[in-house]
């Protein structure tokens, strides 16, 4: 594979300035973490792929507005060169369900580029955790 092109350092500063922006609910914030061919893969049946800073920014305000009180909780930060793995706890409200409240743990992978910016996140979660909790599927 190559050495990283970057330090573990600068990697972990490009994941803390994304998870901070999403705890802040800053989607201008967020869409500027990541880089023009940002890819963004879900793993979950109730996430969304998205290719592309622009088409990843079109679908924050929506997303943010649903999830309302959205809060990332670090559990673990693992990093290696340009890579890095982030287990969390995700919270927040579905308006959309209701205002139902939600609490589900998941992890995400990173790649960043040269550039200090996030260029790949992988997401992964329990979407029937999810579902059990808004009352959508036996418990």
């Amino acid at each position: 594979m190559g050495e990283p092109l970057l330090t573990g350092e600068l990697t972990r500063a490009a994941v803390a300035r994304y998870v901070e922006a999403l705890n802040a609910h800053d989607a201008d914030a967020i869409a500027a973490c990541v880089s023009e061919d940002f890819v963004n893969e879900h793993t979950s049946a109730l996430g969304r792929n998205v290719t592309g800073r622009a088409g990843y920014r079109a679908n924050l305000t929506g997303f943010l507005a649903d999830f309302a009180g959205l809060r990332y909780e670090v559990e673990d930060l693992f990093v290696e060169g340009d890579r890095a793995a982030l287990a969390y706890s995700m919270s927040f409200t579905l308006v959309s369900a209701g205002r139902k409240p939600v609490r589900v743990r998941g992890m995400f992978r990173f790649r960043v580029g040269a550039d200090g910016l996030i260029a790949h996140r992988t997401d992964y979660w329990d979407s029937g955790e999810v579902r059990r909790q808004l009352g959508d599927a036996p418990a």
